[in-house]
C-alpha cells in the first residue's frame, strides 16, 4: 500500500532552540509546529499524534509557521472529523502529542507499554506527561499497547525509538517516492544534518534537547538515518509550509 503523508500544525510553542538541539544553541528564540499527521490510503483513516487541545497563535507564530489549527480545522480541511478516525499512532504520550485522544471516539491507538508506564508514574523530571488526556480513551480500552516494533498495516511500521522518552516510537510509511520516516523523538531538520560547524566536532548528529540518555540518544538518531528514503523530524517548521508529503 503507497501513502501520502499531509502535516496539519495542531500547536505551536516558542522557546529556547536548545530543547531541540542537546548542547547547542542556547539561549535562541525558536518556534516549532506541533504537527498531527494524516495519513491518506486504504480504507482506514489515520493519524500520527493529535496535537493540542486548546492550539495558540500570535503575529511571532503565524510568521514563524504560518496557520495554527484547532483539531477540528485541521481535520476538516480533508473532510475528516475526529469521529471518522480510525487508527492513532502515538511517537509518544508528552501532552502536545495527545490532548486531542478523547475527541476520536471510534479510533484504535497504538502506542508503546512503556509510555504508558511513563504517564501513570512518570519521572520527576518529565512534567510533559498528563494521564488526563489518555483516561478516556484507556477506560473505553481503545488503546493497544505494544512491546516491540509492529507493522500496523500494510505499508505502515511502528519502530521503536527510545531517545526522547522511553516508549518512543517512529513510523516507517510506504509512498511513491519511497519509504518515509516520522522521528518518535523531537528533533528539527538539524538534529539530523548538522551545520558545518558541528560536523567539525565530530558529531553527526545532534540528539534531542530533552532525551532519556545522551548517548544511547546519538546512536538512535545515527540508526534512523539510515531506515528511510525521507527523514522527517516530527517538529520540523518547514513541514508547516507543505501540503503533503513526498
Amino acid at each position: 500500500m503507497i501513502y501520502k503523508i499531509h502535516p496539519i500544525v495542531m500547536g505551536a510553542k516558542i522557546f529556547d532552540k536548545g530543547m531541540m538541539t542537546y548542547q547547542h544553541d542556547y539561549g535562541k528564540p525558536f518556534v516549532i509546529p506541533i504537527f498531527s499527521w494524516y495519513i491518506e490510503g486504504g480504507d482506514k483513516n489515520i493519524l500520527i499524534d493529535t496535537g493540542e487541545f486548546a492550539p495558540r497563535s500570535s503575529t511571532e507564530i503565524e510568521k514563524a509557521i504560518g496557520k495554527v489549527y484547532t483539531f477540528e480545522e485541521g481535520l476538516a480541511k480533508y473532510g475528516l472529523k475526529p469521529e471518522d478516525i480510525d487508527i492513532v499512532l502515538h511517537t509518544h504520550l508528552h501532552n502536545d502529542h495527545c490532548e486531542n485522544d478523547s475527541k476520536c471516539i471510534n479510533a484504535r491507538f497504538y502506542v508503546h507499554e512503556k509510555e504508558l508506564e511513563q504517564i501513570h508514574n512518570p519521572h520527576a523530571l518529565d512534567f510533559r506527561y498528563n494521564e488526563d488526556f489518555i483516561s478516556e480513551v484507556e477506560n473505553n480500552e481503545q488503546i493497544i499497547a505494544l512491546k516491540e516494533d509492529a507493522e500496523i498495516l500494510p505499508g505502515i511500521k511502528m519502530i521503536q525509538a527510545p531517545a526522547h522518552t522511553p516508549g518512543g516510537m517512529s513510523i516507517l510509511i510506504d509512498t511513491e517516492k519511497g519509504k518515509a520516516l516520522i522521528t518518535g523523538f523531537c528533533v528539527i531538520e538539524e538534529n539530523l544534518n548538522p551545520p558545518p560547524e558541528i560536523l567539525g566536532m565530530g558529531m553527526e548528529v545532534i540528539p534531542p534537547g530533552t532525551l532519556v540518555n545522551s548517548y544511547e540518544a546519538y546512536d538512535i538518531l545515527l540508526k534512523t538515518k539510515e531506515l528511510a528514503d525521507i527523514l522527517i523530524p516530527l517538529h520540523e517548521p518547514k513541514y508547516a509550509f507543505i501540503e503533503t508529503i513526498p
